[in-house]
């Protein structure tokens, strides 16, 4: 019988690897090596390119001065500190015998003032003393920060696979002067790949995350395989009023990113009739099938065919769902003959 079948969007896409990633250089100077080329695999932390880092290293040895700079300041500021504590504690304790000694009389108030002063002139500094021990503090943070700053810059300048892959493109070479965010080089995660296609807005309803669709590659000699819709961007492209939808492929499939493949996406409706390319039959100008019907007489039908999908042919008139025919047509077959049902 003449099945029925989902009508189905055929969108065109493109292969692309899930992750890709273009590694970029961090410092500035210049290109010593390039360990790899397009098409190399590399492994995660494998040396790619390795960039001259004599000026990071002079920067490295002028913040370690600094902070060994910064480290004597704060001891010096310490130690002064500690000088005006007990200069102050002396003070303190001086003032507060004269205290005493100005109630007996047995001070002039003019000496009382004095001692009084020199008390107030001692808390001052030792205030001094304190806010200049934080000062240094605050230098040699900011000592340890540089150096700290310029070591991950000296390792910067050996730029690193960040995971299992394949070099598609190398963007410099050597001599060639980098900086910060200078690209270096292409690397995608091989064996995992999606398929990128642009789905019209009035069929986004129909798909949904999870969905398993059909996906053929024509340069595979026309591999098809079943994808998952992995991806649907939310948003719209305001000027083509289409959606991105990314359909991940199976694993380990020899797939290139830029291939061109087609994606079958059930979108419902009242569907498709379909019969086997094998039922199809061409009598010069004319196309028909055989269709059989209670006596079991072959009688050849004239139809209008649509789109082919896979083995199949759509037929866009001239039949009707549930109708019976004869699926693999011999080459004697003629209209009005006897044909059996096979068992």
């Amino acid at each position: 019988q003449i099945s029925q079948e989902a009508v189905r969007y055929e969108a065109v896409a493109t292969i692309n690897a899930r992750t890709a990633s273009t590694v970029s250089a961090k410092l500035m100077g210049t290109i010593q090596a390039v360990h790899v080329q397009e098409g190399d695999a590399v492994k995660a932390g494998d040396l790619l390119v390795t960039i001259d880092s004599r000026t990071v290293a002079s920067q490295l040895d002028q913040a370690q001065a600094g902070l060994r700079e910064a480290m004597r300041a704060q001891t010096s500021a310490v130690s002064a500190r500690d000088a005006a504590a007990a200069a102050a504690d002396l003070a303190a304790a001086t003032y507060r015998r004269y205290q005493q000694l100005l109630k007996e009389q047995s001070v002039s108030r003019q000496e009382f003032d004095e001692i009084q002063s020199r008390s107030r002139q001692a808390q001052a500094t030792l205030a001094q003393a304190d806010a200049m021990v934080e000062a240094a503090r605050s230098r040699m943070q900011q000592a340890r920060a540089a150096v700290e700053q310029a070591s991950l810059a000296r390792k910067d300048a050996q730029v690193r696979a960040p995971y299992d892959g394949r070099v598609i493109a190398k963007l410099i070479d050597e001599g060639d002067l980098a900086a910060p965010g200078t690209p270096l080089l292409n690397i995608e995660q091989e064996g995992l790949f999606c398929a990128d296609l642009v789905l019209p807005e009035r069929h986004i309803q129909a798909v949904q995350l999870g969905q398993q669709v059909t996906v053929r590659v024509p340069s595979l000699d026309d591999l098809e395989v079943v994808g998952e819709v992995g991806r649907i961007v939310p948003a719209a492209d305001a000027r083509s009023r289409s959606f991105e939808v990314k359909v991940a492929m199976p694993p380990d499939l020899p797939l290139k990113s830029g291939m061109f493949a087609r994606v079958f996406l059930p979108i419902g409706g009242a569907g498709l009739l379909m019969v086997p390319e094998t039922a199809i039959v061409q009598q010069g100008q004319l196309t028909g099938v055989f269709v059989v019907g209670d006596d079991r007489v072959a009688r050849f039908r004239l139809v209008r065919t649509g789109k082919t999908l896979g083995d199949r042919v759509e037929i866009l008139s001239g039949l009707k769902a549930g109708q019976r025919y004869v699926r693999d047509v011999p080459v004697a077959l003629k209209d009005g003959m006897q044909v059996e049902e096979a068992r």
